[in-house]
């Protein structure tokens, strides 16, 4: 049984903080607002939001099939963008990046010769392996499929809080993460808190989902799956996702930081047909201003 559970104030700070529809609005004098999930950086003093989501969200998630070994792989998905025509801009599909290695065979079998190169899941996934992959292939990643016009501002990695992941001041990650003009950090997401996480609202359900109907035999053919499965990913899908995870921040607020509510559903498959599906949702000014003065 789910159980109660109260966020920090921080974290309920962050949430409100994701709905202010006017710029005059006390924020306790911060001068800007760290948006959760699929926010920037918001200097009040001028526009109350940016024109685009500029963050991303990254999760390690097990893919497995019967008979075969486990494999890590890190997700990393940003909100997809459209034109004002509806056509796709940008998938915000960053990429799958599978937690293996690439071995020699030791001995002859029946489906290879010793020597040949086979694909290993790592099976103790520890910080040092996170960062790695960071750095070496999701890093590169982003930089090459972020949309140019926006390079230019911090973009922010959403992580969970597992301990696996490294530190958002992890040397080695900022040095790498701040080269070639562009400004990546890390963040993570309120403890225990999948209703904060779009991967965990649907995504990887989805994948997994898909992955299914392949039926592999082998662990690069599970990989295989993964990746088609993710590429199949409708965007359409993926934005409807980002707006649950807005709609979730409310009632979040409503409940004062309690996560004992019911996802709403607001029918917005129907609302895309008929084109009034909405970017952003917006909340009662006075419901913010309620939940900053709950928190003092």
């Amino acid at each position: 049984m789910r159980q109660e559970k109260e966020f920090v104030l921080p974290d309920l700070n962050v949430v409100a903080a994701d709905f202010v529809d006017d710029p005059n609005v006390d924020l306790n004098s911060r001068e800007n607002a760290i948006f959760s999930v699929d926010r920037s950086l918001l200097d009040l003093n001028r526009e109350p939001f940016v024109e685009h989501d500029i963050s991303l969200e990254m999760g390690l998630q097990t893919f497995m099939d019967d008979n075969l070994e486990e494999v890590f792989n890190i997700v990393t998905i940003a909100r997809p963008r459209f034109d004002e025509q509806g056509n796709e801009t940008f998938s915000g599909k960053i990429g799958v990046f599978p937690l293996v290695t690439r071995e020699p065979a030791k001995r002859n079998s029946v489906n290879r010769v010793a020597g040949t190169l086979e694909t290993k899941p790592i099976a103790s996934v520890k910080r040092d392996v996170i960062r790695s992959f960071l750095i070496e292939k999701v890093i590169p990643t982003i930089k090459e499929k972020w949309p140019r016009e926006d390079s230019r501002y911090p973009i922010f990695i959403q992580q969970d809080n597992a301990r696996t992941h490294i530190p958002q001041d992890d040397i080695e990650f900022c040095r790498v993460a701040k080269e070639d003009g562009f400004d990546i950090r890390l963040m993570c997401q309120p403890p225990n808190s999948p209703e904060l996480n779009v991967l965990d609202l649907g995504f990887f359900s989805a994948i997994q989902s898909l992955q299914y109907k392949e039926s592999p035999k082998n662990v690069d053919e599970l990989i295989n799956a993964v990746v088609n499965a993710f590429e199949g990913f409708s965007a359409r899908k993926s934005n409807r996702i980002f707006l649950t995870l807005q709609s979730c921040m409310i009632e979040i607020m409503r409940g004062k930081g309690s996560n004992k509510f019911k996802i709403p559903h607001m029918s917005k498959a129907m609302l895309e047909r008929e084109g009034r599906l909405p970017t952003q949702l917006k909340c009662d000014r006075e419901l913010v201003q309620e939940i900053l003065n709950y928190l003092g």
